[in-house]
């Protein structure tokens, strides 16, 4: 068997803000196995400032991986706790190499063309011209379900925009879900997700943020919206910890991004310990290309979760992949008429 990696940089076709940023661009890293004339290709989801394997040495690990693939699936997923975005590229290599289809890592009805799984539409941080575009394009695309970006702009316009949604369309015909990414401060956070509260929203992304356990406790216990952990997830590692972050903080959700907490079997961690406590849970692509959305969306249809997913993220780029995934209605499917288009090689 051998290995190589690959960097492609994607390239946003609008600059796209976070409470942290504009992105304007997003690295991805491929690991390619080749082995007697069989091919599988893993994604490495590594995103700059917020990964916890952000780190100097990232390449180096990759080149490391390369070098050592004879170690198979197991032993190298086990020696990279440190680097979840190259353990989910290890699995998903892995996979993709011993399956019929290279793309078909979790076969299902999902990548057989025969259902699909309900997304939100993201909207993104902006001036409220451009976020009031966004929404106005999402609700032409008929979502259901949409998930805006709020904390870089004057809460009180976007709480206006949140409250022309609501004007127009009621809980029942639209789901609102937003994400603060940590923007809150402990003060002033449970008096905002009061006021969200209002407008019957389905519930909100790490309000505040991370390693504030007691304050996050607190506001899980006293908020009359229901809160969903995000960030908090990234850089706990052990089984025994998971729980013990869980049981304290007692969170109504939490969200998994494979590729911020150890791939699959990380989130099936993840999974396990959340059911345990009653806590529910959706699962997030992290602005991977095509490749990495591919089997995180295939990976979550076999978890037969009935809430909309966070797998919209694949036509933000001018230069993705080429894949048979499309979003109609507010749902990701896989056209079977299209096909891949990936160059692998170096």
């Amino acid at each position: 068997m051998k290995a190589h990696y690959k960097k492609h940089i994607l390239e946003f076709k609008t600059p796209s803000g976070t409470s942290r940023g504009v992105l304007k661009t997003k690295e991805a890293w491929f690991i390619i196995l080749e082995d007697q004339g069989k091919h599988g290709f893993g994604e490495c989801g590594m995103l700059r400032g917020l990964s916890i394997d952000d780190r100097p040495d990232y390449e180096d690990r990759l080149q490391w991986v390369c070098a050592n693939i004879h170690l198979g699936m197991q032993e190298l997923y086990d020696s990279l706790t440190e680097f979840p975005s190259i353990q989910i590229a290890v699995e998903m290599a892995f996979m993709s190499l011993h399956s019929y289809d290279p793309f078909q890592i979790y076969p299902s009805a999902f990548s057989q063309s025969e259902a699909s799984i309900a997304i939100n539409g993201l909207i993104w941080m902006g001036d409220k011209a451009y976020m009031k575009e966004q929404i106005a394009a999402k609700l032409k695309q008929e979502f259901r379900c949409i998930k805006m970006k709020i904390g870089a702009i004057d809460f009180d316009t976007e709480l206006a925009l949140l409250k022309n949604i609501r004007h127009e369309f009621s809980a029942s015909e639209i789901e609102i879900r937003v994400d603060a990414n940590g923007a809150f401060s402990p003060k002033n956070a449970l008096e905002k997700l009061k006021r969200l509260s209002d407008l019957e929203l389905h519930s909100i992304e790490q309000p505040i943020g991370v390693k504030q356990w007691d304050e996050m406790a607190s506001l899980c216990k006293e908020s009359p919206l229901d809160i969903a952990l995000d960030e908090e997830l990234i850089g706990i590692f052990s089984t025994k910890d998971k729980a013990v972050l869980l049981q304290h903080i007692n969170p109504q959700y939490i969200i998994l991004k494979p590729s911020f907490i150890g791939g699959f079997a990380g989130s099936d961690a993840w999974i396990s310990c959340a059911e345990a406590q009653q806590i529910k849970w959706w699962i997030t692509s992290a602005l991977e290309s095509n490749v990495g959305l591919n089997a995180i969306s295939q990976y979550t249809f076999t978890k037969n979760s009935t809430l909309p997913q966070g797998l919209g993220t694949g036509s933000l780029y001018t230069n993705n992949i080429v894949s048979p995934l499309e979003i109609i209605k507010g749902t990701l499917r896989y056209n079977p008429i299209k096909k891949w288009k990936f160059i692998y090689n170096l």
